[in-house]
C-alpha cells in the first residue's frame, strides 16, 4: 500500500471529533496539493545541508511511497524541487492551512521528513533547523518537536525528560507524577530505613538531587514556552 493511500485511510478513520475539529478539503491521499507539498518538502530538505544525495531520495520514496502510476511525476517534482530550499515555508504553510484540524497527520509528515534527513546516517544542523522550522509552521509546540527529535536522534546529554522518563510533551500532571514516583523510590530515607551503609545513602541523595534538578529544569522550560498571559 502506498503512503498516499495509507495516509488517506488514516485520515478517513480519524476525521471525527476525537482527532479533527474541521474536516479538510479532501482526504490527503486523494489531494494533489498534499502530495505536491510533501514531495517538495522532502526534496528541499535534501538540499538543506547543501548536498542533495541519491540516498535521500531513496529514503523519501521508501517512506512516502507513491502509487505506480504516479512515481514518474513524483520523481520529476522531487528532482525539480531539490534544486533549492527556497519556497519550503510556503509548502509547510499550505499543509498547515489545509490539515490543521488533523495534527496527527502533520506529525506523521514530520516523522517521515526526519526519516529522510537521517538517510545518510546523520542529521546536520542545517537539516535540523529546517525540520524545526517546518514543525513551527505546522503549528506544533517546541515540546512536540523535541519528542519527535528524540524519537529519531535520541536524548541529548542532560535532557531532563530522559531523567524523568516521560515524553517532552507529556501533560504537566504526568510530569509531576513521574517526578513524585521517582523521588519516592530514590529518597535517601529509604536507604537509611533499610540500614544500608552511608555510601548507599550518599548515592541515593545524589540520585534524588538529580531527579529534583531535572524536574525543576523541565518546569522552567515549560514556563518559558508559555505565553505570558497564560503563565
Amino acid at each position: 500500500m502506498s503512503f498516499w493511500r495509507k495516509i488517506a485511510g488514516l485520515a478517513a478513520r480519524n476525521l471525527d471529533e476525537a482527532e479533527c475539529d474541521v474536516c479538510p478539503p479532501g482526504l490527503p491521499g486523494e489531494d494533489p496539493a498534499f502530495s505536491t507539498a510533501v514531495t517538495a518538502l522532502g526534496a528541499k530538505l535534501a538540499k538543506a545541508d547543501g548536498n542533495a544525495q541519491a540516498s535521500e531520495y531513496t529514503a523519501f520514496s521508501e517512506v512516502f511511497q507513491a502509487d505506480a502510476g504516479s512515481e514518474g511525476n513524483v520523481r520529476r517534482l522531487y528532482q525539480l524541487a531539490r534544486q533549492t530550499t527556497r519556497g519550503f515555508e510556503s509548502y509547510a504553510r499550505r499543509l498547515e492551512k489545509r490539515y490543521r484540524g488533523c495534527p496527527q497527520l502533520l506529525e506523521d509528515v514530520l516523522d517521515g521528513l526526519f526519516f529522510v534527513a537521517f538517510a545518510d546516517g546523520a542529521v546536520t544542523g542545517e537539516e535540523l533547523a529546517y525540520l524545526e522550522r517546518v514543525s513551527a509552521l505546522f503549528g506544533q509546540s517546541p515540546l512536540v518537536f523535541r519528542r519527535l527529535k528524540v524519537t529519531h536522534l535520541g536524548h541529548e546529554p542532560g535532557d531532563p525528560y530522559a531523567v524523568l522518563g516521560v515524553a517532552h510533551d507529556a501533560a504537566d500532571g504526568d510530569l509531576h507524577a513521574a517526578w513524585k514516583l521517582l523521588l519516592s523510590e530514590a529518597h535517601p530515607d529509604r536507604a537509611r530505613a533499610r540500614g544500608l551503609p552511608d555510601a548507599f545513602v550518599e548515592v541515593a541523595e545524589a540520585k534524588a538531587a538529580g531527579i529534583n534538578a531535572a524536574y525543576d529544569t523541565a518546569l522552567r522550560e515549560r514556563r518559558a514556552l508559555r505565553p505570558r498571559d497564560a503563565a
